[in-house]
C-alpha cells in the first residue's frame, strides 16, 4: 500500500484539522444517549497496541451497533482506503469494542476513521469519527518521541469547565508524540466527584459531575461511569484521537491501596472483599481502553506485558498491585511474593535478557526509592524506611537489579508516577546498602489532572540521589494552584540518545537528562534544570 512521508512537524498541523470535528462536538457535559435515529461515538476514539503492521482502535456506541474501521495513508481518505469490520457493540460490552487492524505499512502515518453503523440497516450510519497513528519503525534512524504520566481526576478535582477541562491533554497532544504511557490511576473509582470545591483564596473549583462519580465505585456499571466521566472531556478525546495510548492501572483503579484478599474496613462500601471490587474493576479497564486480551474481564489477560516499539525502544509494562502481597511493615528476611509476584518477577527477569532494544523502559506503576506509607506502621510501595540491607518488597526489586548487571543488560531507566509530584532520582551502588547493581535513573511524573503533594522521603538502601525535585507546599493542592506534570522522551534516530524532560503545563521544561547508549546512570550524561516557582 502506499504511503505519504510525513514530519512531527506537519502532522502538529495536520492533526489539528483532523481532529477539528471531534473537538468540537462533545460539550463538557453528559452526552445524550440515544436520542438520535443513528448510532453515534460520542467517547470518541483511542488507538494502541502498536506493532509494525497493526494497531488496536476502540469506541463506545450509544446504541447497538456494528463497528467499522477505514484506513487510509491519506488524510483525506482519497486513495488506498480500506475497511475493517469490527465487532457488534452491544450491553454486555458496554457498548464498546475494539477492532484489529492489520497488514499496515511499518513506521508510517495511518488515518483511520471509526464507523457505528445500524446493524440492521447498515446504510444507517452517524458521521464517522477520525483519528490517527503512527506504525511501529522498522528502521533505527527514525527519532521516537512519547509521553508518561498518572493520575486523573482524583482528590475530587475533576472536569472544570471554568478551566477548559484537562487542558494538560491538548498540550501534550501538541507534542505531537507517538504515544502516551499511562502510569496508573487512570481513574479515582474510590474518589467521587463535588460540584464545587472552597479554595483557600475564597473562589470554588467547579466539577462536572456525574451519577456515577458521586459514590465510590462498587458496581461494574459505576466502575464503567468512572470510565465514562474522563471521556466527557473534549481535550481528553482530541488527545485519545492522535496519540495512541499504552495504559496501566495501579490502586485507584479499585480504592486506595488495595491488594488481593484485601477486606475493607471502610462504611462507604456495603462490597467489603478488594478482590471482588478488583474483578469488577478489571472488566472495565478492559472495556475502555484499547487492550485486547483484558476485554470481558478475561482472567488470562495479563496486565503485565511488552510493547516493542521498533529497535531504539521496548516499554516494559509492570503490574504492582494485582500479584503483590499484604501491605506491612516490610521488614521480613524472605519474600517470595513480594510487590509483583514470582511469577512477573521470572517474566521481566526473561523479557529483559530476551530483549535488544537499544533502550529498555520499565514502566512501573509505583516508585522503588520513595517511602509511600499505607497508614501509621504499613508501607504500600518497595522501600520502607530503613536504610540497610533489603528488606521485605525490596528483596525481589535486588534480585531484578542483580539479574540487569549480571546479565549485563544495558539501556534500562524506570518511570513512574503515583506520588503527585515530578522528581529524577539517581540510583549508585557506590551510595547504597546494597551494592550488586548498575546505576540507573527513575523519573518521576504526575499528576496528569488530580491534587499534588509534597514530595516524599527516600529510602537509601538501593543508593537514590534526587538530582530534581518539584512538588506542592502542602497536601492536595488543587490542579489550578499545582498545575499538572507530565514527562517526555525522546529518542535521537541517529546517535541513539535518549533525552528526558519533566515537564509541567504552561510552564515548559523543568528538568532535562540526556543519556547515551551503554552509559545508563553515569554522572557524566548531559543534564540541566531550571526551578519554577
Amino acid at each position: 500500500m502506499a504511503s505519504t512521508p510525513h514530519t512531527r512537524r506537519s502532522l502538529i498541523g495536520g492533526s489539528l484539522a483532523l481532529s477539528s470535528a471531534l473537538l468540537a462536538a462533545p460539550a463538557l457535559g453528559a452526552p445524550a444517549f440515544g436520542r438520535s435515529g443513528r448510532p453515534n461515538a460520542h467517547w470518541g476514539v483511542q488507538s494502541g497496541e502498536i506493532t509494525a503492521h497493526s494497531a488496536t482502535v476502540w469506541t463506545r456506541s450509544d446504541r447497538v451497533a456494528r463497528m467499522y474501521v477505514e484506513t487510509s495513508p491519506s488524510e483525506a481518505f482519497r486513495y488506498a482506503v480500506r475497511r475493517h469490520r469490527g465487532p457488534l457493540l452491544g450491553p454486555a460490552g458496554d457498548f464498546t469494542g475494539t477492532t484489529v487492524l492489520r497488514d499496515l505499512p511499518p513506521g508510517q502515518q495511518i488515518h483511520y476513521r471509526v464507523v457505528l453503523a445500524d446493524p440492521d440497516d447498515p446504510r444507517r450510519t452517524a458521521e464517522p469519527v477520525h483519528g490517527t497513528f503512527r506504525t511501529t519503525p522498522v528502521s533505527r534512524r527514525r527519532d521516537v518521541r512519547f509521553l508518561w504520566s498518572g493520575d486523573l481526576a482524583g482528590q475530587g478535582w475533576g472536569i472544570n469547565p471554568d478551566v477548559g477541562g484537562y487542558r494538560v491533554f491538548d498540550e501534550m497532544r501538541q507534542r505531537n508524540p507517538d504515544f502516551f504511557l499511562f502510569s496508573g490511576d487512570t481513574i479515582y473509582a474510590d474518589g467521587p466527584i463535588a460540584s464545587a470545591v472552597p479554595l483557600r483564596d475564597g473562589t470554588v473549583w467547579r466539577n462536572i459531575t456525574t451519577a456515577e462519580k458521586s459514590k465510590v465505585a462498587e458496581t461494574l456499571d459505576e466502575f464503567r461511569g468512572n470510565f465514562r466521566y474522563n471521556l466527557l472531556d473534549r481535550n481528553l478525546l482530541g488527545f485519545n484521537a492522535q496519540v495512541p495510548v499504552l495504559a496501566q492501572w495501579d490502586d485507584h483503579e479499585v480504592r486506595n491501596n488495595w491488594y488481593p484478599g484485601q477486606l475493607i474496613d471502610d462504611p462507604r462500601y456495603t462490597v467489603k472483599e478488594a478482590d471482588v471490587l478488583a474483578a469488577r474493576a478489571r472488566r472495565a479497564f478492559g472495556e475502555y481502553f484499547p487492550v485486547t486480551d483484558l476485554r470481558g474481564g478475561r482472567t488470562e489477560g495479563r496486565m503485565y506485558r511488552v510493547m516493542r516499539y521498533g529497535p531504539l525502544l521496548d516499554v516494559f509494562v509492570l503490574d504492582m498491585r494485582t500479584h503483590r502481597n499484604a501491605n506491612s511493615p516490610g521488614t521480613q528476611a524472605q519474600d517470595p511474593i513480594g510487590i509483583l509476584g514470582p511469577e512477573q518477577l521470572s517474566w521481566i527477569k526473561r523479557e529483559l535478557s530476551r530483549s535488544r532494544a537499544t533502550w529498555k523502559v520499565i514502566a512501573a506503576d509505583m516508585p522503588l526509592g520513595i517511602v509511600v506509607p499505607d497508614g501509621a506502621a504499613d508501607f504500600e510501595a518497595v522501600a520502607q524506611g530503613d536504610p540497610g540491607a533489603p528488606l521485605g518488597r525490596e528483596l525481589q526489586i535486588a534480585e531484578l537489579l542483580r539479574h540487569i548487571k549480571h546479565r549485563r543488560i544495558t539501556g534500562t531507566l524506570w518511570l513512574t508516577a503515583d506520588v503527585h509530584y515530578t522528581a529524577a532520582n539517581h540510583y549508585a551502588p557506590e551510595r547504597a546498602a546494597f551494592g550488586d547493581f548498575a546505576p540507573f535513573w527513575e523519573f518521576v511524573s504526575g499528576p496528569v489532572g488530580a491534587g499534588g503533594f509534597p514530595a516524599g522521603r527516600l529510602d537509601a538502601t538501593f543508593g537514590p540521589q534526587t538530582a530534581f525535585v518539584q512538588s506542592a507546599p502542602f497536601a492536595n493542592m488543587s490542579p489550578s494552584e499545582n498545575p499538572p506534570y507530565y514527562g517526555e522522551v525522546d529518542i535521537d534516530g541517529d546517535s541513539g540518545d535518549l533525552t528526558v524532560r519533566l515537564r509541567r503545563q504552561g510552564g515548559g521544561v523543568l528538568f532535562t537528562r540526556t543519556l547515551r547508549p551503554g552509559r545508563v546512570g553515569q554522572e557524566g550524561d548531559r543534564h540541566s534544570a531550571r526551578k519554577t516557582g
